[in-house]
């Protein structure tokens, strides 16, 4: 049985949904901590997605589906606080009669300096949760840069946000040779420059001359994630293209999973078990879009969150295609069988 040092998975990840009044400062509460990564959606509308750090700042923002560069939002979230955060009366944020969900990290709060890499980092890590947030200037040239974490990353998102670079993403099924872009749909590709060839170490990850990932004299932030055992998993599975759809095994009960077909053009396909709070789930967002909660799919894109994994009831392209190659990236809502010997019971 699956083991685990985290038996409250909520004291570093959260799922937050409020309804938004349009004020000029709305309160978010319920969190449970003080979040050093919100990411946020509308679910009425058609608006953008927001990512929100508090090494960059509270009112910086970053949109997922987007390339464009960081925007200072005096009025989108303004801070981070004990028990959440607050946003101004920007629509994406805090527009009166919608539903926003929030998704919230637990880094390291104040970031420091990191000498591990050839490029010196600040970083606000959180070695017992795998979660790091890394901002670290480009040079153009080959370069490594610390993480923090102390094991190797599965996963990195990284953005050149002071230009209109693309969002990049390593995962550790795909490799150092391939890339994908979290702003985009199409399939995973191979590039020499991006990673150069180099897997991620302990104490630093390496980047290539690509633009998107090393910008000379640019500013870049680096999401970093370290599987920890019961509380996040971060892989790869096969579509079998059959309603029965494949079981991935995760040793916990998901909160949160995405996932991204590889092999052919298809979105970033986020569930979570607040929007969707009993099986079948199957209200879909997209980190490439702007797209409001969709449940177009139906049957098709049904998804079961499970006491140790998640299983696709299925046969929708997007995550079960016959033969098709999938990642994965998931966060618990409780562990299968915590160090307090309480399993988990389906939902």
């Amino acid at each position: 049985m699956a083991y685990t040092t985290i038996n409250k998975s909520t004291d570093y990840f959260n799922t937050k949904i409020y309804a938004p009044d349009g004020s000029s400062s709305f309160a978010v509460t319920g969190v449970g901590f003080q979040p050093d990564w919100v990411w946020l959606k509308s679910r009425g509308y058609a608006e953008d997605h927001q990512l929100n750090d508090s090494v960059r700042g509270a009112t910086k923002g970053l949109q997922s589906n987007l390339n464009s560069a960081e925007t200072t939002q005096s009025n989108g979230l303004t801070s981070f606080d004990s028990d959440g955060f607050t946003v101004g009366n920007l629509s994406d944020y805090n527009w009166n009669g919608d539903s926003i969900v929030s998704w919230n990290w637990l880094a390291g709060g104040t970031a420091s300096s990191n000498y591990d890499g050839s490029i010196t980092s600040t970083v606000s890590v959180n070695t017992t949760a795998g979660f790091s947030i890394v901002k670290y200037t480009g040079t153009g040239a080959n370069a490594t840069i610390g993480h923090g974490l102390g094991v190797a990353p599965k996963m990195i998102i990284v953005k050149a946000y002071e230009g209109g670079q693309q969002w990049a993403v390593q995962h550790s099924a795909l490799g150092a040779t391939k890339g994908l872009r979290l702003n985009s749909s199409n399939a995973a590709y191979t590039s020499s420059t991006r990673w150069n060839n180099t897997e991620p170490t302990a104490s630093v990850f390496t980047v290539g001359t690509e633009a998107e990932v090393n910008t000379n004299t640019e500013d870049h932030i680096a999401y970093c994630f370290a599987e920890k055992q019961g509380y996040s998993k971060f892989g790869s599975y096969t579509g079998n293209g059959d309603v029965s759809g494949p079981f991935v095994y995760t040793g916990f009960k998901p909160a949160w999973v995405m996932t991204k077909r590889t092999d052919s053009t298809s979105g970033w396909i986020i569930r979570d078990n607040k929007r969707d709070t009993f099986n079948p789930s199957q209200t879909s967002l997209y980190a490439n879009a702007p797209t409001a909660d969709d449940t177009s799919g139906g049957a098709s894109y049904y998804l079961d969150f499970l006491s140790n994994g998640f299983k696709f009831r299925g046969s929708g392209t997007a995550f079960n295609a016959s033969s098709g190659s999938y990642i994965y990236m998931a966060f618990a809502a409780a562990p299968l069988v915590g160090s307090n010997n309480i399993p988990a019971t389906a939902r």
